[in-house]
């Protein structure tokens, strides 16, 4: 167990715990096991972290999925560590090597990789075949990005993590695929997504953890790099109010534009998905929205102020970067850019940064939780089923800890 690692847990354990008080984990609660209900919570803030080479958040259906079965298994905080750190390696590796394919296809990288990553952490602690497990679960992979800004896109996460569980006690209980046919076969993997099958030992790129975003602003990750900027030229005194106002255009990579693609928006969930509005706000308050309660609803005046904000888009840029350029009646022109956000690998957040955010999110619930690997891991998932309880969103009755 590196501190990386448990970094990275205690920031998804976080974004879960404050995730528990939504629709989306309710609906799930009232309806799934323990696995898809985490999966949904961890996920539906839109606050976890991202990995760039793939465009997908590796910790979402991972993390669940070690955490629940290490619970069943009644294994150590450092054995449900190693099983998602496994986990979150074999899922880099498949979409840092499928990436931009799967995005450009409409696929979510993070279920379609979830759901192979989520077999990996759940079969290292089932002591099973991990690329068989990997090989059952890809027969299940799917999820769209049509359901970004939506309960669909957390739903999924959940729901991939759950079908992981289940390819890995499938595959310790004896069952078999041909996981050559699968990966790389005519109608497997490669050929159904168009994407490209890598392994943990076939990557070449560094560990994932290295290359993790650990987010500071609980929307789109898409979305940090326009908002960085907006601060910036707050700063500076660029208003989206007044006749002096001509345009406000943020450049952004055509990847960022289509993951985050709405722009005039109606409600929270989407907002998190609007470069327009996330733009506007950072201009009106002179700060980031970086408090859950900024996307709790949509203001009106960042609504309005919001169409005003253009976006365009430049292959020529890096996926993280992002350029502000506001022009005034006069011509005069103010240029605001940013490479990388706050919580970047280039411009990580410090321990006492992380730690400010995950107390923000769970108050001192989370204190030394992961700090002894013997402790065992029901401890860390009764954390969050109490806050899930406290929330509403208590398993059912007749809901199992694991799928079954």
């Amino acid at each position: 167990m590196t501190v990386a690692v448990a970094d990275a847990f205690r920031d998804w354990l976080a974004c879960a715990v404050a995730g528990t008080d939504s629709r989306a984990v309710r609906a799930a609660a009232a309806t799934a096991d323990d696995v898809t209900v985490l999966g949904t919570a961890g996920h539906v803030l839109d606050f976890d972290d991202t990995y760039g080479p793939g465009l997908a958040h590796l910790s979402a259906a991972v993390a669940p999925a070690a955490l629940a079965l290490a619970a069943q298994q009644d294994a150590p905080v450092g054995a449900l560590l190693d099983a998602y750190a496994a986990g979150v390696e074999a899922m880099a590796a498949l979409t840092a090597a499928s990436h931009p394919a799967l995005y450009d296809g409409g696929w979510h990288p993070t279920a379609v990789g979830g759901v192979l990553g989520a077999a990996v952490a759940a079969a290292a602690l089932l002591g099973a075949d991990a690329r068989a497990a990997g090989a059952l679960a890809l027969l299940r992979a799917g999820g769209l990005r049509a359901a970004f800004g939506s309960d669909g896109k957390a739903l999924q996460v959940g729901l991939a993590a759950a079908d992981g569980v289940r390819a890995a006690q499938l595959a310790a209980a004896g069952a078999t695929v041909g996981a050559s046919a699968v990966e790389r076969g005519a109608a497997g993997f490669e050929e159904a997504f168009g994407a490209t099958f890598a392994s943990t030992a076939e990557s070449e790129r560094p560990s994932a953890f290295d290359e993790l975003w650990i987010k500071a602003y609980p929307c789109c990750l898409q979305t940090h790099g326009a908002i960085e900027c907006a601060v910036e030229a707050a700063g500076r005194g660029v208003t989206l109010a007044g006749p002096r106002l001509r345009t406000v255009t943020i450049v952004v990579h055509p990847v960022s534009r289509r993951a985050a693609a709405l722009d005039d928006v109606t409600d929270g969930l989407a907002a998190k998905f609007s470069i327009p509005y996330c733009t506007a706000f950072a201009l009106r308050h002179g700060r980031a929205p970086a408090r859950l309660e900024d996307f709790a609803v949509v203001d009106g005046g960042v609504r309005a102020d919001a169409r005003r904000v253009r976006v365009v888009t430049d292959e020529t840029l890096l996926q993280s970067e992002a350029v502000l350029v506001h022009e005034t009646a006069s011509g005069e022109i103010e240029v605001a850019r940013v490479e990388a956000a706050l919580g970047s690998p280039q411009q990580p957040m410090s321990g006492e940064q992380l730690g400010e955010k995950v107390r923000a999110l769970t108050g001192a619930r989370l204190d030394g939780l992961l700090d002894d690997p013997a402790r065992p891991a029901t401890d860390v998932l009764a954390v969050v089923l109490d806050a899930a309880a406290q929330a509403g969103a208590g398993p059912r009755g007749a809901a199992a800890p694991v799928p079954s």
